[in-house]
């Protein structure tokens, strides 16, 4: 069975999560030194390229906000974060013991009290409208970490003096 990359399928997570790996890839296969990214920021102009921070908001961030630390990461940073997220897409997350989520999962049904069908019907609406609502913010998100490794890569090939490379 032969897959056509039709219009629709641009909007897929599968293609979405391809599109990142390859570019995060791509990004790794460039980046030979990646000490060489210590402390070199990303220009604002950069960032918001990428779907990253507006300069109105960095501006807003306190010094003592964790957020301006994310914020102001130099190259490296988001270098190391794109790789831990590829990682992460790749080989799965860790989850939480079986324990924990069981007891969590009976804290949000209220105590674990008896739903009517009613209430089943309900949750099952829920479900669907939760599961579309976080795929499009997934997808939303993996556009913009594709972007954002792709910047990153030629702004590295730009520091080297390679900025002609696969071009």
């Amino acid at each position: 069975m032969q897959i056509c990359d039709s219009y629709s399928q641009k909007y897929s997570l599968f293609n979405a999560m391809n599109r990142f790996i390859g570019a995060v890839n791509n990004m790794d296969q460039t980046v030979m030194v990646p000490s060489l990214l210590r402390d070199v920021p990303l220009l604002l102009e950069e960032l918001e390229a990428a779907g990253g921070v507006c300069p109105q908001r960095e501006a807003a961030l306190p010094p003592g906000d964790p957020g301006a630390y994310f914020s102001r990461r130099d190259m490296y940073s988001h270098y190391m974060l794109l790789k831990s997220i590829r990682n992460d897409i790749e080989w799965g997350v860790v989850q939480p013991p079986a324990g924990e989520e069981a007891a969590r999962k009976k804290d949000k049904l209220g105590g674990g009290g008896g739903g009517g069908p009613a209430e089943e019907g309900e949750g099952e609406e829920d479900l669907e409208k939760q599961f579309h609502y976080h795929l499009s913010g997934l997808h939303s998100v993996l556009s913009k970490l594709t972007r954002k490794a792709n910047v990153l890569t030629n702004r590295y090939k730009q520091e080297i003096g390679f900025s002609s490379w696969g071009q």
